[in-house]
């Protein structure tokens, strides 16, 4: 096949739910047509790497299992592979229904990818959990749990790690496999966070942030393009003021100044803009947050946040 630039895209997970949404399996399978009309334009020019988030569907997981003791728990470990596997299913279905649409549906193979993440277990997150996982709880559900929780405005709710991604277990299938021309799916959720204990690898309770590992992972594949596409059509500075701004097209020490002055939230907007801002500074390539029907115009320089020289 002829060398195509390769495009890592991060789809967050308002890709399949909605805010205000239900979540249902029709709703999820409507809000990713967009996307995935995006992504099949792209096909025929780029070679795609697709991620994606699973925060609601990890959510939904822990509340059906903490609501019936008629079957064992299973550790989060095996719930974030249950999502990969579900979200790649969808993902795989409403991608081969967009590229049916355009013709191309003979020429282009994808496949999904359970995927680990490597952390290290000496992680400061370990020692301070604080992503909040699951469903809430009053004070008198929580006294009775097993696991550590965090008081918020809504009840209390249980805290893992958030360990920084160190490296793509499978990046080397994952490298054969877009050699061969195949759409892969990847690093769901953030992939599954492992580490290594002798010559094996063990997953560990914890949430890996899925843009950082989607960065991890454009590194390793050496992709030309890494976007990461939200509900918000890039990142923004000042956010809730009068002068608050969506930025285009920025130098790298003016986003670090932006960076260091606090206006990117670290349950928001900040893991995309350290993702981007890393990947261009340790490959010189272009990284991008946009909407997710954005997706091509953002490609093509013309909408997001980028950063440039």
């Amino acid at each position: 096949m002829a060398n195509k630039p390769i495009v890592l895209i991060a789809l967050g997970g308002n890709a399949l739910i909605k805010k205000g949404q239900a979540g249902t399996a029709e709703e999820q399978f409507e809000n990713l047509s967009a996307p995935m009309e995006q992504i099949a334009q792209l096909a025929p020019d780029y070679t795609l790497v697709i991620t994606h988030g699973n925060g609601p569907q990890v959510g939904n997981l822990l509340l059906q299992q903490e609501s019936c003791d008629k079957v064992p728990k299973m550790p989060l470990e095996i719930i974030g592979a249950m999502t990969q596997g579900q979200i790649g299913y969808m993902l795989e279905s409403s991608l081969d229904t967009a590229l049916m649409k355009k013709g191309i549906d003979a020429q282009q193979y994808f496949v999904t990818v359970l995927t680990y993440v490597v952390v290290d277990e000496n992680d400061p997150g370990f020692q301070n959990p604080s992503k909040p996982i699951g469903p809430f709880y009053s004070e008198e559900e929580a006294a009775g749990l097993p696991y550590r929780l965090a008081k918020t405005d809504k009840g209390y709710r249980r805290v893992v790690a958030s360990p920084k991604p160190l490296a793509i277990v499978e990046r080397r299938e994952i490298k054969k496999l877009i050699e061969m021309g195949f759409i892969v799916i990847c690093c769901g959720g953030g992939g599954i966070p492992v580490i290594r204990k002798e010559r094996k690898f063990r997953g560990v309770e914890a949430v890996i942030d899925k843009d950082r590992a989607s960065c991890v992972l454009a590194r390793e594949i050496k992709a030309d393009i890494f976007v990461i596409a939200s509900d918000v059509k890039g990142a923004g500075i000042n956010w809730g003021r009068a002068d608050q701004k969506i930025l285009g097209k920025v130098r790298l020490p003016q986003m670090e100044k932006y960076i260091d002055q606090g206006q990117f939230p670290a349950g928001s907007m900040g893991p995309k803009v350290q993702a981007i801002t890393e990947f261009y500074k340790t490959t010189g390539k272009r990284g991008i947050i946009c909407q997710l029907e954005d997706i091509v115009k953002a490609i093509a320089g013309d909408v997001g946040t980028e950063i440039v020289k």
